[in-house]
């Protein structure tokens, strides 16, 4: 395969179960369940079933805050869903028809709620517990635009480059300039903002730097795709100064933490189920005790 041979498509697309790359065994055209599983409820008002890639890590900061904020009512169990088919399970799929990750279950109320798509797991709650949400209408309406900035501009940096750059069976180009030149254009919207403002929405840490952070965030410390020399990311001084903010928040390492299950074995949380997880179950903690 090249980058240069010339493609002309077909009059009707046909599916290639070898296209994909890295990710080729489990993408597919089609929707719902694979197979039937049900999924595992703990004894906690909130049921997380997730995983600590960019999307899900917004979620677990965004509990731990709210538990760093004394909301007991935040009290979750996060349940590992690996990206290996898992996602495609009948349980799973009943609470996110998309199969993607993170899924919420809500079962504080007479009857359980679910919630996907990570910036709707986000404002629920933000609105639940009155927190990271601003009141004013001027400084909401800016959290949210930004917030909805980065569900819009994330595919482009995720399934974008990462794709293109990092898992694409072959490299390409045309693909990897392209959306190259796109996160660069990002980036630099991002590092413009915060060269006047502490945070997205102004002095004020809200679920907009909750959603941004792991992706952003995350990209400009060159954590993420191993890119930091190729996009240049210490260029953004004001990202990386935004970045280290959040960083440092204890509830923000710890929601780095659950559900990752790639990195250093210290912070590997498979699973949390109680604050002492932290202490206790991480893989390192597990590894010694086996």
């Amino acid at each position: 395969m090249s980058d240069t041979a010339e493609y002309t498509p077909p009059a009707i697309w046909t599916w290639n179960k070898e296209s994909g790359g890295r990710f080729a065994a489990i993408n597919r055209p089609i929707s719902g369940p694979t197979h039937e599983k049900e999924l595992p409820i703990g004894k906690h008002p909130m049921q997380l079933y997730s995983l600590a890639t960019p999307n899900g890590v917004k979620v677990t900061v965004m509990l731990e805050e709210l538990l760093a904020m004394g909301y007991s009512g935040a009290e979750y169990d996060a349940w590992l869903i690996r990206i290996d088919g898992n996602q495609f399970g009948s349980g799973f799929v009943e609470i996110n028809p998309n199969s993607k990750i993170p899924a919420l279950m809500d079962r504080s109320g007479p009857e359980p709620v679910r919630v996907f798509e990570s910036a709707s797991i986000l404002m629920h709650l933000a609105e639940k517990f009155d927190a990271f949400l601003p009141k004013d209408a001027k400084t909401r309406a800016e959290c949210l635009s930004w917030l909805f900035w980065q569900m819009g501009s994330a595919p482009y940096l995720g399934g974008g480059f990462g794709h293109f750059y990092a898992y694409a069976p072959i490299k390409i180009e045309y693909a990897i300039d392209r959306f190259a030149m796109e996160v660069k254009r990002q980036l630099d919207v991002l590092d413009r903002h915060l060269a006047k403002n502490e945070f997205l929405a102004g002095r004020d840490y809200t679920i907009a730097d909750i959603a941004t952070w792991p992706w952003y965030g995350s990209l400009a410390k060159g954590v993420l795709y191993g890119a930091a020399e190729f996009l240049q990311v210490h260029e953004y001084k004001n990202v990386i100064r935004w970045a280290d903010v959040i960083a440092a928040r204890p509830a923000a390492k710890r929601g780095r933490m659950v559900n990752c299950a790639w990195g250093e074995p210290a912070n590997q949380l498979w699973e949390r189920h109680d604050a002492s997880d932290f202490e206790t179950k991480t893989q390192d903690k597990i590894g010694a005790a086996s």
